[in-house]
């Protein structure tokens, strides 16, 4: 099993703001703000400027739309909420 986190998280991680690390890469921060909402549509070449960038390899990196995670929780009862 192959652990991802999300551009933005790798971002965070490399202690980088998202205007600071837009600047580095050349584009504007709002661009980088999109990309971490869904990162599908990222450019390879702007990929692996990224992972030069955040110090960690583009396959460590989730590079997706994210999907709304659900959390269960147990009632009572034995019924989900």
């Amino acid at each position: 099993m192959k652990i991802q986190i999300t551009l933005e998280a790798a971002r965070r991680n490399a202690g980088y703001t998202q205007k600071e690390a837009a600047g580095i890469l050349g584009v504007h921060y709002q661009t980088l703000a999109a990309w971490e909402q869904d990162s599908s549509n990222v450019p390879y070449a702007e990929m692996v400027k990224i992972q030069g960038l955040y110090h960690i390899p583009t396959e460590f990196i989730f590079f997706w739309k994210p999907k709304r995670v659900y959390s269960f929780h147990q009632r009572k009862g034995g019924r989900i909420a």
